[in-house]
C-alpha cells in the first residue's frame, strides 16, 4: 500500500465517524424529548398533590412552588422540544413568581398553579403526541 493511499484512506475515515456522532446525537435528542415527555407530567403532579395539604403552611407551600419551579427550569434546559422547554420555561417563571405570605395567598397560590399546570400538561401532551 503505497504511502499517499493510506494517507487518503485515513482521511475518509474522519467525515465516517463525524457521521456517525451526528447520528447519535439524533438518538439523544429523541430520548430527551421522550424523558421530557415522562417527566413534565410528573414533576407538576408531585406539585398539585401536595397543595392541598399545605394551604395551611405558607412556608412550605412557598418552597414547594420554588423546588417545583426549579426541576422544571432543568427539564427546560435538558428538554430537545422546543414547545416543552417554552411551556417549562413558562410555568417555572409562573411558580417562582408567586408569593404565599398567608394563608389567603396560598388558597390563591392553589387556584393558579391548578389552571396554569393543567394547561401545562396539556401543553406537553400535544408537543409528545405531535412526532
Amino acid at each position: 500500500m503505497s504511502r499517499r493511499y493510506r494517507r487518503f484512506a485515513s482521511l475518509a475515515v474522519i467525515p465516517a465517524f463525524a457521521f456517525a456522532a451526528a447520528g447519535c446525537a439524533e438518538v439523544n435528542t429523541t430520548i430527551d424529548r421522550a424523558q421530557a415527555c415522562l417527566e413534565a407530567p410528573k414533576i407538576v403532579g408531585e406539585l398539585t398533590s401536595q397543595l392541598t395539604q399545605l394551604v395551611n403552611d405558607p412556608q412550605a407551600m412557598e418552597k414547594a412552588l420554588d423546588d417545583t419551579a426549579a426541576k422544571l427550569n432543568d427539564l427546560a434546559d435538558s428538554a430537545a422540544n422546543t414547545t416543552i422547554k417554552e411551556a417549562s420555561d413558562k410555568l417555572a417563571g409562573t411558580l417562582s413568581g408567586l408569593n404565599v405570605q398567608n394563608v389567603n395567598d396560598a388558597v390563591d397560590a392553589a387556584q393558579k398553579v391548578g389552571s396554569d399546570t393543567a394547561a401545562y400538561v396539556k401543553q406537553v401532551a400535544e408537543a409528545c403526541s405531535g412526532g
